[in-house]
C-alpha cells in the first residue's frame, strides 16, 4: 500500500506522468507477485498497539518501531532506526533507540 500510495501521490504532484506511473505500477505488480508477505507476530501487534497509544504514529510506523525495538531487545546490541519521518524518529528516540541519519 505504501508503494501504491507514493506512486499516486507523485502523479498528483506532477512528478510522474501518467505513462510513467502506469509502468511503475506494472513493475510493482511483478515485484509483489514474487514477494512473500510476513505478517507481524502477536507480540509485535501488541507492542505496536502500545506505541500508537503512547506516540502520534501511523499504524505502519508503529509496526516498524515495534519490530526495531523487538530486534534490539532480542539481539542485546545497540540499535538504530533509519527513517526520515520526524514523528517516527521522535518516538524511536523516546523509546531509547538511536535514529539515523543523524
Amino acid at each position: 500500500m505504501e508503494c501504491y500510495s507514493a506512486l499516486w501521490r507523485r502523479q498528483r504532484e506532477g512528478l510522474l506522468t501518467h505513462s510513467t506511473q502506469l509502468a511503475a505500477m506494472q513493475d510493482l505488480q511483478r515485484l509483489l507477485a514474487a514477494a512473500v508477505e510476513i505478517q507481524p507476530r502477536p507480540v509485535l501487534r501488541s507492542s505496536a498497539q502500545h506505541l500508537v497509544a503512547s506516540h502520534a504514529l501511523r499504524a505502519a510506523d508503529a509496526l516498524q518501531l515495534a519490530a526495531a525495538l523487538n530486534w534490539a531487545e532480542a539481539s542485546g546490541e545497540p540499535a538504530a532506526l533509519v527513517s526520515l519521518d520526524q514523528r517516527l524518529r521522535e518516538a524511536a528516540l523516546r523509546e531509547g533507540l538511536q535514529t539515523l541519519p543523524e
